[in-house]
């Protein structure tokens, strides 16, 4: 992933525009943290204000270049990131395939990862759910660190088991979130301008509306594509209804997460992890953007999941890998066909929204079916998935 990152200027690699995001966007954003001040009125700036602080955070490394401070910090949280689910892997009951899946799926994206902020984010989640089982407020503390960098985190919580362990991990969230909301604010000016930024944003190209918008264009549909809001997104008649539908649809989404709260009735030591998952997954696809760093993310919580026997979430983390390696090819290799909607672009992006929306999918309607007890499951027809959903008493392995 270094090699690559360091001869990005091929073709095939995006001619260097994947590492520009760093020390051209990154690093001008850094200079205006530095005096105190958060982008304003700048409608490339839709991230909430922690992530301020780890765009600030290459200061940590003084002896190196903004870029290289960046990718140093970026390595070192992979490697915090693989040692936790290696050593949860270890303990009894758990799997080293999560950290296997983790250093096997992240290079799958080539310098992608080296050269965004998403797996600082990633570590944030990850280490939220690892720690849920032996301290709830730490797992509340960490979701809201990275909510306050990047929002979707704090779905690590949506899992949570009723009653208790709810209370004390969201308690702990909201407070943390309270307590570092006031103080940037205090130190920084306009720390609540992306708000404005976000709600601007429109149909990104790589989205499920996007790709519905591609083949409209080769049928004829007159609209076109425009680098607007730090991405390439569709311009032209009926945008607005398709983003409007994708809202819609990340509205249901929430509402069937939260039918799921309301009617399950079992949690296994994974259903955090298999909750979360599912969530960020059921966002991920209903969203107006789905850049190929997202993939970060979900290769991070499937991790989480293989760490426990009880996940019901294994053939979900194939899907993702397989979006994974699918998106490389459309960004940056193929980039310039999805942006002119060729059949190549098209192509592409079908694979790899109807692998995402398949995997989204699988895991809903596993994690929905995993809340259901062993006796109506039975009764079903439904038989348990894995030896550790059966109880002692029947099983025959001894």
């Amino acid at each position: 992933m270094l090699w690559l990152l360091a001869h990005d200027q091929y073709a095939l690699l995006g001619r260097g525009g994947v590492a520009r995001e760093v020390w051209k966007l990154y690093f001008h954003w850094y200079g205006t943290l530095r005096h105190g001040s958060f982008p304003a009125g700048d409608h490339l700036w839709q991230y909430p204000p922690g992530a301020g602080a780890v765009l600030l955070s290459p200061a940590l490394l003084p002896g190196l270049t903004y870029f290289q401070a960046f990718v140093t910090l970026t390595l070192l949280t992979d490697a915090a990131i693989t040692l936790v689910l290696a050593r949860v892997g270890t303990r009894p009951g758990r799997s080293l395939r999560g950290a296997a899946l983790w250093t096997a799926g992240l290079p799958l994206l080539l310098h992608i990862p080296l050269a965004r902020y998403d797996v600082q984010v990633t570590a944030f989640a990850v280490i939220s759910l690892l720690t849920m089982s032996r301290s709830r407020h730490m797992s509340g503390v960490f979701a809201a660190l990275g909510a306050l960098v990047k929002v979707w985190p704090a779905l690590a919580l949506i899992g949570t088991p009723r009653g208790r362990s709810t209370r004390e991990a969201w308690t702990a969230a909201a407070v943390t979130a309270v307590t570092l909301l006031s103080l940037l604010a205090a130190l920084f000016r306009h720390p609540f301008d992306f708000l404005r930024q976000q709600g601007g944003r429109g149909v990104q190209i790589e989205s499920l509306g996007g790709t519905v918008l591609m083949f409209a264009r080769r049928a004829g549909w007159p609209g076109h594509t425009h680098y607007q809001y730090g991405a390439v997104e569709f311009v032209g008649p009926h945008v607005h209804t398709v983003a409007l539908c994708s809202l819609v649809l990340t509205a249901v989404a929430f509402a069937l997460l939260l039918l799921w709260r309301m009617r399950n009735r079992r949690w296994t030591p994974a259903t955090p992890y298999d909750a979360a998952l599912a969530a960020v997954l059921l966002f991920t696809v209903t969203s107006r953007v789905i850049s190929p760093q997202y993939m970060i993310w979900l290769i991070g919580l499937a991790a989480v999941c293989l760490t426990s026997r009880h996940t019901t979430q294994r053939p979900v983390a194939l899907l993702v890998l397989a979006a994974t390696a699918v998106s490389v090819v459309e960004y940056p290799a193929y980039y310039g066909d999805v942006i002119n909607s060729t059949w190549a672009g098209c192509l592409l992006m079908l694979v790899r929204n109807t692998l995402l929306t398949s995997a989204a999918v699988v895991s809903f309607i596993r994690l929905w079916r995993s809340g259901r007890p062993l006796v109506e499951r039975t009764k079903a027809g439904t038989p348990p998935r894995n030896p550790h959903e059966i109880p002692a008493v029947f099983r025959t392995d001894g």
